[in-house]
């Protein structure tokens, strides 16, 4: 792998975390988060937010054969930017308003005038509720582990 592709590896990867966190927002709070972002520069839409389906795979035991788990509701949009720069998202769920604020984020997010202020305003507090919330599902989650273990008879 060159320079180049290297670097393109890391821009993707920084993109896809953003992305993730966009996703995994709960879209209350990505609506109040994005409503203190103030005046946005002029955008379009390429693709409307659409709801639709997809297949959810799966594999045996994390590592064995695929299989279809099932389909889920997804929904998807495409905006672009004056400056060419496009912003995509998919999140799960029918939220139509979620998937546009979602695809702007990440347009924003490209656009190096905007990327630190969306970063601190959207992304960070973005991200610190969705840890918080997954600690919290945690530790329910511990509250109902069960031990088991098993006790050595000794020689009869």
């Amino acid at each position: 792998m060159d320079h180049s592709q290297a670097g393109q590896a890391a821009a993707n990867a920084r993109r896809a975390a953003w992305m993730r966190v966009l996703a995994l927002a709960d879209p209350a709070a990505l609506d109040g988060a994005f409503g203190a972002l103030g005046g946005l520069p002029p955008h379009r839409t390429l693709r409307p937010a659409q709801t639709g389906m997809a297949m959810v795979r799966a594999r045996s035991g994390g590592t064995g054969a695929r299989f279809n788990l099932g389909e889920m509701t997804v929904t998807r949009c495409a905006v672009t930017m004056d400056d060419g720069v496009v912003g995509v998202s998919y999140v799960q769920g029918r939220s139509l308003r979620h998937a546009e604020q979602a695809a702007i984020a990440d347009a924003l997010l490209q656009l190096p005038d905007w990327h630190e202020t969306v970063q601190a305003h959207l992304i960070q507090p973005l991200a610190r509720l969705h840890a918080e919330r997954a600690e919290r599902q945690a530790r329910v989650a511990a509250q109902t582990k069960v031990e088991f273990f098993t006790m050595v008879r000794g020689e009869d």
